[in-house]
Order: C-alpha cells, then sequence, then structure tokens
C-alpha cells in the first residue's frame, strides 16, 4: 500500500495564529499537482503538539476533504496515552484518512515490551492501516529491530517511517521484515542509501517546497536507477541541510513563506529562524 513520496505537510497559520485552511488548501493542491503520492498532516512537520484535539481532527477533515480521493491520507494521530492515540485514529477514519502515521511514545519512555502493546492496541481498536513512526531523537526511545518485525507481523500495522538515523537498523529492519512490510524513509538525506537496500520510498520535509524533484528523486530508486538517484542526490544534497538549518519545521515553513505559498506564523514554543540563517535560506533558494 504504501510506495513512493508522501509530504510531511506543513500547518499553515494566519496571523493573528488561527488555523489557515486556505492556505493548506492550496499547499495540498500545489502537492497533487506535482504527482505527489499522498500528504500526511499533523505530523511533527505540521505542528502537532500545539494543535488542540479539535484542530487536530480539523485540519485532518479538510485535508481529505481537499484530496478527495486523488492521493492518500495518512494522518498523523500518535501520542503517549494509548488511549489519546486510539481516540484521535477512530476520528481520522471518520474523517476519511486511508492511514494513520503513530510516533513512538515519548516522554515517558516505555519499555520495547510496552511499545509493542501500544501499537498493538491501536491496531485492535481502530481497523485502520498504520505506519510505525521510530524517531529516537525526539522520543527517546528507539524501536528495536526484534519489537518492529514483532510489530510488522501484526494485522493493521503495514509500514515503518524509519528515522533512527542508523542505517544498518534500517537494513536489518528490511532484512527481517515481511515483503509487504513497506519500510520508508523519514529523513529525506538517508533515502537513498535506505531505498537502495529496499526501502519503499519517502515521507518527506522537502516535498513542502520542491514536490516534483522529490518525486523525481524516489522514482528513480523505485526503478532501481541507482546512478540516476546518486547524482540526484548530489544535487539536492545541500537543499536537505538547509532543511536542518535549524529544528524541523521552522526552515521548511519559512522557505514556503519566502516563496509567498503561507504566512510565516509559528506557535510558541516554536518561533521564527534566526535572522542570520533565514537570509541564508533566502540565498540558497534564489540560486537552487
Amino acid at each position: 500500500m504504501f510506495k513512493g513520496i508522501y509530504t510531511a505537510i506543513v500547518t499553515p497559520f494566519n496571523e493573528d495564529g488561527s488555523l489557515d485552511i486556505k492556505s493548506l488548501e492550496e499547499l495540498i493542491e500545489f502537492q497533487i499537482d506535482n504527482n505527489i503520492a499522498g500528504i500526511v498532516p499533523v505530523g511533527t512537520t505540521g505542528e502537532s503538539p500545539t494543535l488542540s484535539v479539535e484542530e487536530h481532527i480539523k485540519v485532518i477533515a479538510h485535508t481529505c476533504k481537499a484530496v478527495n480521493g486523488r492521493v492518500k491520507v495518512i494522518a498523523g494521530t500518535g501520542s503517549n496515552n494509548t488511549e489519546e492515540a486510539i481516540e484521535l485514529t477512530r476520528l481520522a477514519k471518520e474523517s476519511g484518512a486511508d492511514a494513520t502515521l503513530q510516533v513512538a511514545p515519548y516522554y515517558n519512555k516505555p519499555t520495547q515490551e510496552g511499545i509493542f502493546r501500544h501499537y498493538k492496541k491501536i491496531a485492535e481498536e481502530v481497523d485502520l492501516p498504520q505506519i510505525v513512526y521510530n524517531i529516537p531523537s525526539r522520543t527517546g526511545r528507539n524501536i528495536e529491530v526484534e519489537t518492529m518485525v514483532r510489530l510488522a507481523g501484526l494485522p493493521n500495522i503495514a509500514a515503518v517511517k524509519e528515522a533512527s538515523g542508523s542505517i544498518m537498523q534500517i537494513m536489518e529492519t528490511i532484512e527481517k521484515t515481511p515483503d509487504d512490510f513497506a519500510v520508508l524513509s523519514g529523513d529525506d538525506a538517508i533515502t537513498l542509501p535506505l531505498m537502495a537496500a529496499g526501502g519503499s520510498g519517502l515521507i518527506s520535509v522537502a516535498s513542502n517546497i520542491y514536490p516534483q524533484l522529490m518525486v523525481d528523486f524516489v522514482d528513480l530508486g523505485l526503478k532501481g536507477d541507482f546512478e540516476g538517484m546518486r547524482k540526484l542526490n548530489k544535487k539536492l544534497m545541500p537543499m536537505f541541510r538547509m532543511m536542518g538549518i535549524e529544528q524541523n519545521p521552522l526552515p521548511v515553513k519559512a522557505a514556503l513563506a519566502i516563496k509567498n505559498h503561507i504566512n510565516e506564523v509559528y506557535r510558541l514554543p516554536l518561533c521564527e529562524l534566526r535572522p542570520l540563517n533565514r537570509k541564508k535560506l533566502a540565498d540558497f533558494l534564489k540560486s537552487f
């Protein structure tokens, strides 16, 4: 089910900090016009930690309505409270989402058994395909390969978004999970080695700005043209680094604002880029 490139879309805000649904719908059209495989609303890039539950579901519902079945909608509904994750996932399904992205429980640092039971219960309670999201730099817990293999054997758990940073772990996950379990990159910069090892695609930040270019990049990997993918990767790496000049989603939202797609508005504790970094980003976008 999960193959290709999906955009972890930003959540635009109006100047007063409220949701900017009009700009969100325009961003979605921009993505679909540029052949993206799907939209991932209210993930980390969508500033989910600062959205209320009502706003969270509103963004998912408007995304599903705007997409209207043309591409997949993978709704971010993760939480470190299993019951809250279940409720968000149920509401996302009612809104029309095709699948759910579930970040590993953060801050409370469960054991591997606790992580397994968390995902298992969500999968049992809501009949919706689930993508496990492993990003230990944010959650404080790595989902180990043995746990991922157990999860891959459960109904409704269809894929993993891998952002552990360990190519060895990613390769072992691809090796030990079933062929129909998709391993997606959760980091633009490691997409080349992940796909060369047998991964299925990417959930991307950079595709917010350059969707067709990122589609072309991932398509090369899906076709097995790794020489072509390496050449394009060399051109893309400076852009990937620029997207990490400060914490995501600050650079990508600033870039979209510079390109007049959205207002440059964040919710605290996130705030604008430091002036020197914003200038570096603006200069880069002019020349890229």
